[in-house]
């Protein structure tokens, strides 16, 4: 039998709401449609593109956060709904609490009991503690794994969200941002564990990011969100001059330089 492709997107289209229409205005904006998607276990897929363009309204779509307005998404086959113990998730950097009574560890925890984001995964029996201490030695956090998380550094949080979405073996791993607040080395580092996570489990990862170059080496394809539209394949074919001066209406440059790509044009394309 066939496996089916980790993620299908299928005609996929969502719009949101405008906070303020003017007179005769449409009360909504479609950020993306039409897209058509698959990624297959162990691929590495960058997601790329201004702000606004969508990108995090992607993977809250894959997570089964936001509903489609067109089209249909699936994951492993399987119709998207929300908390599929199969999707892994790395989201943007945020400040937790300083008094939140939970440890890294236990935030970790959570990742192994059903995707409960609440208490009551604190209180859940103390299983798979050895899938724990090796999701929090792959991620180099045995230093602050048992204090509290709202005590930890930005880039300390942050590895400790990595192991808490890998802890799960997921076959599809969402990544939001994940190396914000991170300096070189620990961006390095979190890079190979979840290239690792990809080969070796064939995991399929969506990586969204406005920085390519870190990630490079390991990206399988692109799919780069605009307003005018969307575009996806290959590094060479997305990354080009010319693509990216049809999907942003305006003059872009694309180069090479010292094995990183550097993007001129408007100042919104600029990022990457």
């Amino acid at each position: 039998m066939t496996q089916p492709p980790a993620l299908t997107l299928r005609g996929a289209g969502l719009d949101v709401p405008l906070r303020h229409p003017g007179p005769g205005d449409a009360h909504t904006r479609t950020l993306w449609t039409n897209l058509d998607l698959e990624v297959q276990p162990g691929e590495f897929i960058a997601i790329l593109g201004p702000n606004g363009s969508g990108k995090t309204t992607l993977l809250r779509a894959i997570l089964g956060l936001t509903s489609l307005t067109r089209g249909a998404a699936f994951v492993n086959g399987e119709p998207i709904r929300r908390g599929l113990p199969s999707v892994g998730y790395i989201p943007q950097q945020r400040t937790l609490d300083v008094d939140l009574p939970m440890r890294g560890r236990d935030l970790i925890q959570m990742g192994i009991d059903g995707h409960k984001w609440g208490w009551a995964g604190l209180f859940a029996r103390r299983r798979n503690r050895d899938l724990v201490d090796q999701a929090i030695a792959e991620v180099g956090a045995e230093a602050f794994a048992d204090r509290a998380v709202g005590t930890l550094s930005g880039g300390e949080q942050q590895r400790i969200r990595a192991a808490q979405a890998l802890v799960s073996n997921p076959s599809v791993l969402l990544c939001d941002e994940p190396l914000l607040s991170l300096d070189l080395t620990q961006q390095k580092r979190v890079v190979e564990l979840i290239v690792r996570q990809a080969r070796e489990h064939h995991t399929a990862v969506l990586f969204v990011t406005h920085e390519i170059n870190p990630i490079l080496p390991y990206v399988d394809r692109v799919l780069y969100l605009t307003d005018a539209g969307h575009r996806s394949g290959p590094v060479d074919e997305v990354m080009t001059s010319e693509t990216l001066t049809a999907l942003y209406r305006s003059p872009i440059t694309v180069a090479r330089v010292a094995g990183q790509i550097v993007v001129v044009g408007t100042e919104e394309a600029t990022h990457e």
